[in-house]
């Protein structure tokens, strides 16, 4: 008995597992224009003028997360596009 429920939580940790990784190409999938909206509008509220300091200082941090997020996906849709470009080459 003790042995069904070890595999059953094993079968539960496996499933979880698959669900984090499931979670995390769906953030990778946040595709680059919807971190481009978001930043848009990060950089227009800090235009804007209208916010405190603190409130600035957090629109600033996100921005910058943002930017990093995005040369990150830019960096690696470059680098699918050049193994595909260099096997066109190879044709």
């Amino acid at each position: 008995m003790p042995r069904r429920k070890a595999d059953t939580q094993e079968k539960e940790e496996q499933q979880a597992g698959k669900e984090e990784r499931q979670a995390c190409k769906e953030e990778q999938q946040v595709g680059i224009e919807e971190n481009f909206v978001q930043l848009e509008e990060i950089i227009k509220k800090l235009e804007a003028g209208d916010s405190t300091l603190e409130e600035s200082f957090a629109c600033y941090e996100a921005g910058m997360k943002l930017v990093k997020s995005l040369n990150s996906q830019i960096d690696k849709v470059e680098k699918k596009i050049q193994i595909l470009s260099e096997g066109d080459e190879n044709e």
